[in-house]
């Protein structure tokens, strides 16, 4: 991802832990994976993250920095 340090200067920060760090899209800022608007990005810090969801979404996957960024969509 090319653009992901200007991606990030864009969203809102809203949880970081030991695993992950999330953000969200307060802005419609296009999905890089597939150019619609997201709702949150989450980025992993290691290699092996879970994800607990308590909704069903819509998932886009990129690579940044050899770790996992996700974006999420509402369905």
């Amino acid at each position: 991802m090319d653009n992901f340090d200007e991606l990030v200067s864009s969203l809102t920060p809203r949880e970081e832990n030991s695993a992950i760090k999330s953000y969200q899209n307060t802005v419609a800022m296009s999905c890089p994976a597939c150019e619609e608007s997201f709702d949150d990005m989450v980025v992993c810090k290691e290699n092996a993250t879970s994800l607990n969801l308590s909704k069903s979404l819509d998932l886009c996957v990129a690579v940044h920095d050899e770790r996992a960024v996700i974006f999420t969509h509402q369905k």
